[in-house]
């Protein structure tokens, strides 16, 4: 497979590209990070430090080496997930006006067509915030806010944050290493979480 770019920009959340990293190093898939100032200072909700989060990557990118590789379309890459997403980071992306390498390979990702999903993280969404959401969708990005899937029956946060990850790892057409449970209709509904999970 492809490489994989992993943006993680100041927002609550981090958990989200932390996981997404552990995922992606267990498949053996080849992962370029780029972690954001704002998400440096948001290192303690994961209980990490950022040099564990980092060694959790292939390859890791300062923000502001614009000569990175991911900074060029000529780098092939499956295309690119940023987990969280600040509106910081989204209104660069629907501007097309970046200010950090994350925002820049956000912007290749777009312009060479490839997927790019931004788990936005932000509550309530005011005017600037919807539009910009709509804007970048409109160019091709995919706005995936990391809601939990109550239906799946989470019995930990480690499993809500896994659903999302998987949902977004579906779009990639990666098979995430997880066991959980998957809608299948309104007959499961009264089984068991493990018995759902066995499926």
């Amino acid at each position: 497979m492809k490489p994989i770019v992993v943006g993680i920009s100041g927002a609550t959340g981090i958990a989200y590209g932390v996981r997404a990293l552990a995922m992606l190093r267990e498949l053996r898939v080849e992962t370029h990070l780029v972690l954001s100032t704002g998400a440096k200072m948001t290192v303690y909700e994961a209980g990490m430090t950022t040099e564990q989060i980092e060694s959790l990557a292939t390859h890791v990118h300062n923000q502001e080496n614009f000569g990175a590789s991911i900074s060029s379309g000529s780098f092939k890459t499956a295309g690119m997930m940023i987990m969280p997403c600040s509106m910081r980071c989204l209104a660069a992306v629907a501007l097309a006006s970046p200010y950090n390498l994350l925002t820049r390979a956000a912007d290749v990702t777009l312009k060479e067509r490839r997927r790019l999903v931004l788990l936005t993280r932000e509550a309530p969404l005011n005017q600037a915030h919807i539009q910009n959401m709509l804007t970048a969708t409109q160019m091709g990005a995919v706005i995936y806010p990391p809601v939990p899937a109550l239906y799946s029956r989470p019995q930990s946060i480690e499993e809500m944050i896994d659903f999302t990850v998987m949902r977004v790892f579906d779009l990639f057409d990666i098979e995430a290493p997880v066991n959980l449970p998957r809608w299948s209709g309104m007959g499961d509904l009264t089984r068991p979480l493990a018995a759902a999970a066995k499926n």
